[in-house]
């Protein structure tokens, strides 16, 4: 099927609008200029009437031939210099003079002017569209009354044909068509220009530079500068490439730090499994060397639970148990899980409530890891013998957890770059049981439940605050 281009349905949409609007107006127009012939006409016998009158009334006082002709002769030029008939009735509505033979039947009859009409035009008034019989043949009759010394003597009746009407009103047509097929063309070809200059050509670029990013030219950008729908549209076209540009470099990146994250330990696993079955590693040395195995093991188990986590939670298949508990008493259990941990480093752990009990409605289990990971944190970079402090506190619609410790302060590249997968501080990098996805897993699953997490530098350490909703 052929594609119909945009420029081609705004032209033919334009052209119907317009012609639909020049339709109506000449509808308009044609009653209007039908009124407005009218009164050109009545304006004129008004100017003529006392031509007119001034015959009629010789007429009525002689009653010669010649008077009668005369007045024949009056009427017949007035009417057709105006293109009307005109009839001559006496005061009681019978006419007996007309200006053509077209009425030539209605001489001697009454043209049957109502009582409320006739009272009108005794006291000198006008009348537009009277006559009941007359009106039959034309609706646009005008009736004007003469005086002769302030008596009531007779009325001029003038009859406009729709023919005439028609006639006049013919080159208002011809005119207002010829103008609207031209105005038609002439916009036709300004819309065509315009569209392709403002519209057609810069959604080209747009299309043409999709096209280029679907093939992988992640860096191309569209130079569109207007300040209008596409400019808003090119604008966020470049947003999403250099979204999507930083994308494709954090899936390179995170595809790298993933071969490294696992190459290393396997490295590690084959070369100790290697020695021992080749017989390299004295027997004595075998339990030595398989408990460094296991630990790699152990490692790449983390690794591999911690990736199938951000890549569900990524996904959307994150599914979360939402449940109400005491996240003190929450607290507590996870600092019991570091006993081992906290006595072999003599840190000093210190944990303050707001309150005796502080209930909250999250996943527990996923809550649990996230205090076990910023707890694991704090452990790795608090000083031997340092302290960690642990609060809770309610405001608002909220609980405020934070975990301190007073270990070095974070460099503000640290500060920018610590939720970034993989990344780790020159401190973690020496420390093996680091994966570097505990910190994002984290921010991910307090993102799930709708909540943030910061990190802030203190004078004598670092502190994580995270919020959760109470009860």
């Amino acid at each position: 099927m052929k594609r119909k281009g945009l420029v081609y349905k705004l032209i033919i949409t334009f052209s119907g609008i317009l012609a639909l609007i020049l339709i109506t107006l000449a509808l308009v127009l044609s009653l209007w200029f039908k009124n407005y012939f009218f009164r050109q006409k009545i304006q004129e016998l008004d100017r003529q009437s006392k031509v007119i009158s001034d015959s009629v009334l010789s007429y009525l006082n002689g009653k010669e031939n010649s008077k009668q002709n005369e007045l024949k002769d009056c009427i017949s030029f007035v009417g057709n210099s105006m293109d009307v008939d005109i009839l001559i009735t006496d005061n009681i509505g019978y006419v007996y003079e007309v200006s053509s033979d077209k009425f030539i039947e209605n001489k001697y009859t009454n043209i049957g002017v109502s009582q409320k009409n006739m009272d009108k035009l005794k006291s000198g008034l006008a009348i537009e569209h009277g006559g009941r019989e007359i009106m039959k043949t034309s609706p646009h009759t005008y009736l004007k009354p003469i005086f002769q010394d302030s008596y009531f003597r007779g009325i001029i009746v003038m009859i406009t044909s729709e023919q005439s009407i028609r006639s006049g009103l013919k080159h208002v047509y011809e005119i207002v068509w010829l103008s609207a097929i031209v105005a038609v063309i002439v916009a036709a070809i300004i819309i065509y220009y315009f569209a392709k200059k403002i519209i057609i050509n810069p959604l080209n670029e747009i299309n043409i530079a999709a096209r280029r990013l679907a093939r992988g030219d992640v860096g191309k950008r569209v130079n569109i500068t207007s300040n209008d729908e596409i400019g808003e549209l090119a604008n966020s076209f470049n947003v999403m490439a250099e979204s999507i540009e930083e994308s494709d470099k954090n899936r390179r990146d995170f595809i790298s730090n993933v071969s490294h994250e696992l190459r290393s330990p396997i490295t590690s696993i084959k070369g100790f499994v290697a020695g021992i079955l080749d017989g390299v590693i004295p027997k004595d040395k075998e339990n030595y060397y398989l408990n460094i195995v296991y630990d790699e093991i152990r490692r790449l188990s983390r690794l591999v639970i911690d990736l199938l986590d951000i890549s569900a939670m990524e996904e959307g298949k994150f599914k979360l148990n939402m449940v109400e508990f005491d996240i003190n008493i929450l607290i507590k259990q996870c600092i019991a899980k570091f006993d081992g941990k906290i006595r072999n480093k003599g840190v000093n752990v210190e944990v303050t409530f707001g309150r005796e009990h502080e209930f909250v409605y999250a996943d527990r289990d996923r809550l649990i890891q996230v205090l076990a990971n910023i707890i694991d944190n704090a452990m790795k970079y608090s000083n031997d013998n340092g302290n960690i402090k642990i609060t809770t506190n309610d405001k608002g619609s909220k609980v405020y957890v934070s975990v301190f410790n007073n270990g070095p302060l974070l460099k503000d590249e640290e500060l920018a770059r610590i939720w970034d997968r993989f990344y780790k501080s020159d401190k973690a990098r020496t420390n093996k049981d680091s994966t570097g996805l505990g910190l994002p897993i984290v921010r991910l699953i307090l993102a799930q439940h709708g909540e943030d997490i910061w990190v802030n530098n203190e004078q004598d350490g670092v502190r994580f605050t995270f919020t959760i909703s109470k009860i």
